[in-house]
């Protein structure tokens, strides 16, 4: 499981949207556009898509807390490459 790219959108409020992140999960899947949401208690979230009101994918907490940390650390290196 890795990041192929995290691209940082610049918002800073509570349950904002912080980076859009594409993810290959194996050689075989890879999902593009999942975001990266800062929560009102400071703590990350990563969701999948929507298609329309529906999200195209979820994940088990075990594979949502592992993207979360990839995420973020990507997340992170992107902002200290923009300054």
């Amino acid at each position: 499981m890795k990041i192929l790219y995290a691209h940082p959108t610049g918002e800073t409020g509570q349950r904002d949207c912080v980076a859009f992140v594409d993810v290959e999960l194996n050689d075989d899947v890879r999902l593009y556009g999942l975001r990266l949401v800062r929560q009102p208690d400071g703590r990350y979230l990563i969701y999948a898509p929507q298609a329309g009101h529906r999200r195209t994918a979820t994940f088990s907490r075990h594979v949502s807390e592992q993207l979360t940390a990839l995420a973020i650390e990507a997340y992170e290196a992107a902002r200290h490459d923009q300054r």
